[in-house]
């Protein structure tokens, strides 16, 4: 194949970071909107799928994923006072749809479609949660891919909306007081016009609106005018007295905990006042407060805190830490129901009010309970005497059981049928040797046969980062990638969550270097042990995943074939400066000083690229309207590999408008960008 790469304009850009100079020759792309960035969209987008449209294998890849893409999906049903609410997808529909029904194994009707909201399926359903008594449903939709939502109320009777519209919030859920009367939400000011997907997100406050009232109208809450960082998110006890604050900076882990007695009506008072460690409020028994944290164990454990005698000393141990993560904990059937990760998949149990374990829920095979956006697969409340929960695996598609508490027993409620034989591939899980000795987990999923001859197309995967675990999940492109033979590695990396805060910590700030070893290693493994060689051998990551690619391909050019960093982190001086970016701060480090700067500026993709050296076959892709990672970064990091490029190997960006940083992006649009990573991976890695 023949590809020429546009020229793109470069700037006398030059900044100075405590005395070391700098260039920026693409600042100009920062600006998505602007008509030469435009421009440069069109011109790179056609030398992109031009050279896609000559891979022979695209279009049947293509048309195998829509049929495999093509079965039913469902979420675990949320209870409301008798009724269940839950998603379904008849298997190509852009947009999952809402149903209510009033019993779990019936079909129901449909509540929101939001297929029926756009003609190309972009505006998505973020968020929704029904009134306690579930007459009311508060649901926010996104356009295009972006953080921002707009909150609606249906009437579940009528299915028809009320009046109420709530715009600017972003990082939201909606908690309602149980009369149903309204419900807590969090926004920002409204940006400044044109600067909706760029402007810097400060000063969120929480508001209640109640039902029937305009958003000027709505209370405010709580605000911290002196904390401009600082989010919040109000959850309200399932006994109606109090509003939880949690208050959250950044993507720190630690977190703040505020409270309010609503039965009083007194101000704010501060529980939890100094960022130390991780509370996530489970539930509570009057003014005892039960929270998750880990405060003193970096694995975590369920303590209780009375907030009559709120001081440390009072506090006690309800489930202590163990050797397994403890990721969640939830109250249903007047349990703790408890997930845990042991070596990075879940598992499930049951223990008692006082701490005692009563039984493990049995899971059907190493995998995981999804978060599918911002929901996680297990719901059930502290009255109730069941609980559902969707499990997954690589080879595993979303399942859905109900837990019966008085048999103690799970039966299967939700089975999809897929349109490939999942047994013809295994899963296993080795543990690889990182540079400075960490054991670091590693899945291998490929087909059962598979020969060690070193030239098995292979795609490592991993993220690193956030304290968020990458757990064995179900996804369609990465099971066409086995039929096409391809080895699947899913890597657990040290910054993720999947051994708690100390795995975290490794890999964050002055250590993030550790995630880019641990990756590192990890593609050694694999060559190694003759799973593949470095001409079949791809790299892929999503957001920080994508910075691990970067990081990687910038540092270890020769050891990889091909690279796919998606909407991924790539200017490491300038991430703060755009929309929530300034968050990333406390996993990242920041280049206001002067060790940071050296930190970040020794790894930063953009920075790190070497003129006129060879570089592997590389695919960057990015939203236009992704206003979590800016497109500025890819499209920067683009720019400057293709002028450093001196390999054969193409490096291409694919742009997909009207999409952001992933959440809610139609399925026809995901098809389409799965299909061209496939195939690029397919014609680059050979095999």
């Amino acid at each position: 194949m023949s590809y020429i790469y546009p020229e793109t304009r470069q700037v006398d850009q030059i900044d100075d970071y405590h005395g070391t100079k700098v260039s920026d020759p693409y600042r100009w792309l920062e600006d998505t909107d602007s008509k030469e960035t435009r421009a440069w969209i069109e011109v790179q987008n056609k030398l992109t799928f031009d050279y896609l449209s000559e891979i022979p294998e695209r279009e049947g890849i293509q048309k195998r994923l829509t049929q495999v893409w093509d079965y039913p999906k469902a979420s675990p049903p949320v209870k409301k006072s008798g009724r269940y609410f839950l998603l379904r997808n008849s298997g190509l529909q852009n947009q999952d749809v809402l149903y209510v029904t009033d019993s779990y194994d019936s079909e129901g009707r449909v509540l929101l479609d939001p297929n029926t909201l756009s003609e190309d399926g972009t505006v998505a359903l973020s968020i929704w949660e029904p009134s306690p008594d579930g007459k009311y449903l508060a649901y926010a939709t996104s356009a295009s891919g972006s953080d921002w939502m707009t909150w609606r109320i249906r009437d579940v009777d009528t299915g028809e909306d009320l009046p109420d519209l709530i715009e600017w919030s972003k990082f939201s859920g909606a908690a309602w007081r149980k009369d149903g009367s309204g419900f807590y939400y969090a926004r920002y000011d409204e940006p400044t016009p044109g600067e909706d997907y760029t402007s810097v997100n400060y000063y969120q406050k929480l508001h209640f609106h109640r039902l029937g009232d305009t958003q000027s109208q709505d209370e405010l809450i709580y605000e911290r005018p002196d904390q401009k960082e600082w989010g919040f998110s109000g959850i309200v006890s399932d006994d109606d007295r109090y509003l939880i604050i949690y208050v959250w900076q950044g993507t720190d882990v630690r977190n703040l905990i505020f409270y309010q007695d609503l039965e009083s009506g007194k101000a704010v008072d501060e529980l939890i006042s100094e960022l130390e460690a991780t509370y996530d409020f489970v539930g509570n028994d009057g003014s005892v407060f039960y929270f998750r944290t880990n405060l003193d164990a970096a694995r975590g454990r369920l303590i209780a805190i009375d907030t009559i005698q709120p001081d440390p000393a009072n506090w006690r141990d309800i489930i202590p830490e163990s050797e397994d993560t403890l990721e969640y904990v939830k109250m249903v059937k007047d349990e703790f129901i408890a997930l845990y990760l042991h070596d990075a998949h879940h598992r499930l149990k049951r223990f008692d009010r006082d701490g005692e374990s009563i039984a493990e829920i049995e899971l059907p095979t190493l995998g995981s309970i999804p978060t599918v956006g911002y929901f996680l697969y297990l719901t059930g409340k502290r009255e109730h005497d069941e609980m559902f929960y969707g499990f997954a695996s690589f080879l595993y598609p979303i399942t859905i059981f109900r837990y019966d508490f008085k048999r103690g027993e799970s039966e299967q409620i939700f089975s999809p049928a897929l349109g490939i034989d999942t047994r013809e591939f295994t899963t296993r899980q080795v543990f690889v040797t990182s540079k400075d000795g960490t054991q670091v987990p590693m899945f291998l999923t490929h087909q059962r046969d598979l020969v060690l001859n070193g030239q098995n197309k292979t795609l490592l995967y991993g993220y690193g980062g956030f304290n968020i675990p990458s757990v064995p999940t179900f996804d369609v492109g990465r099971l066409e990638w086995l039929e096409l033979g391809g080895v699947l590695a899913w890597a657990n990396l040290r910054g993720g969550g999947e051994y708690g805060e100390e795995w975290h910590q490794a890999g964050m700030l002055d250590n993030k270097q550790n995630v880019f070893d641990d990756f590192i290693a990890c593609a050694n493994y694999l060559i190694d042990e003759k799973i593949t060689s470095t001409p079949h051998l791809a790299i892929m990551g999503r957001s920080n995943g994508g910075l691990l690619v970067g990081a990687c391909l910038t540092q270890r050019p020769n050891l990889f074939g091909a690279a796919v960093p998606i909407v991924g982190v790539m200017d490491m001086l300038r991430f703060h400066k755009f929309t929530i970016g300034w968050a990333w701060v406390s996993d990242y480090g920041s280049v206001e000083d002067p060790q940071g700067f050296k930190t970040l500026y020794a790894y930063s993709p953009l920075h790190n690229l070497k003129p006129g050296a060879e570089y592997p076959a590389t695919l960057i892709t990015t939203g236009d309207h992704d206003d979590r990672v800016v497109p500025g970064h890819s499209f920067k990091f683009a720019a400057a590999l293709q002028a450093a490029q001196s390999a054969q190997a193409p490096t291409l960006i694919r742009i997909q408008t009207k999409a952001g940083h992933g959440v809610g992006k139609p399925i026809a649009l995901l098809i389409e960008e799965t299909a061209d990573i496939l195939a690029f991976l397919t014609h680059e890695l050979g095999g």
